[in-house]
């Protein structure tokens, strides 16, 4: 999709998405971000952070989707947009499938592990009970520049500490 086949607020909450995807480089972590909205609000948002939190599940899709269940006190959210940075893997999929988002608007993606297009095109499986509707590309570049600035800086490090 091109940028103009999005709305201001979805720009406005890939914008926050693509701030905690900052914050998470700056911790060291892949910098991918995501945020829930409900109804013009965020009811959740998180950050990559499977390293510094010791959980491989720690992702920013499930870190949104968890503080989102703890707010609303359920852990279905219908009537929600996943707005995240990257394309998301095959456990975030699940999760956005258990949890029922209704929607989910992704930056960058990922070509190896994205399952909504790249690879495995999941939303479109009939055996499932709930549907996502998905669209993608909205601030792909700067997620994508994100994305490589972090892994030249981990390269740029590991190279010059094995000298």
């Amino acid at each position: 999709m091109t940028q103009s086949e999005f709305s201001e607020d979805d720009l406005r909450w890939m914008g926050r998405a693509l701030e905690l995807a900052e914050h998470a480089a700056s911790l060291d972590e892949v910098p991918v971000g995501a945020v829930l909205v409900r109804d013009g609000a965020i009811i959740g948002e998180g950050w990559n952070a499977p390293i510094s939190t010791h959980d491989a599940s720690h992702h920013a899709e499930i870190a949104a989707i968890r503080h989102a269940c703890h707010q609303v006190q359920n852990y279905r959210l219908p009537n929600t947009t996943l707005y995240v940075t990257l394309e998301p893997c095959t456990m975030c999929f699940g999760a956005l499938i258990h949890a029922r988002i209704a929607r989910v608007v992704y930056a960058a993606k990922e070509p190896r592990a994205g399952v909504l297009e790249s690879q495995l095109q999941l939303p479109d499986a009939s055996f499932y009970n709930h549907r996502l509707d998905v669209r993608g590309g909205l601030c792909a570049d700067e997620s994508a520049v994100l994305l490589q600035q972090f892994f030249q800086a981990r390269r740029s490090s590991k190279s010059a500490s094995s000298h």
